[in-house]
């Protein structure tokens, strides 16, 4: 059942090329729900290397959004209502799957611009 069409995967494939978070950071969020705080604890074993970009929750959690509005991440819901911890969604454990069975790939600075633009100005 393919409900998921291609452009989504691919659009999805390039926005986790150009974010910090490594697949460390995607297998913990996909076991259990993972916060910022927690992110910012153990912030050198959930990012790629030379990304300096997140130095406090703030920017984790504008990170967190970006991923929420793609659909690969969403909020982990209790008994109470949403929290603070996120989780992989469906799509996200699919693309997840993809990246893992391709080559390692650093995008060039056109595409972070790119990328940045995207996030910033088509998201909001």
């Amino acid at each position: 059942m393919q409900l998921i069409n291609q452009r989504i995967i691919n659009r999805s494939i390039k926005v986790l090329r150009c974010l910090p978070f490594n697949l460390l950071f995607y297998k913990a969020a996909n076991l259990s729900g993972i916060d910022a705080e927690n992110v910012l604890k153990e912030i050198e074993k959930y990012t790629k290397k030379n990304m300096q970009c997140l130095k406090e929750t703030t920017s984790i959690e504008t990170t967190f959004r970006s991923l929420i509005k793609i659909g690969i991440l969403r909020r982990e819901v209790d008994g109470q209502g949403l929290t603070s911890k996120v989780r992989l969604t469906p799509l996200g454990r699919q693309i997840i799957q993809i990246i893992k069975t391709q080559p390692t790939y650093t995008p060039n600075l056109v595409q972070y611009i790119r990328d940045w633009f995207y996030r910033r100005w088509i998201l909001r």
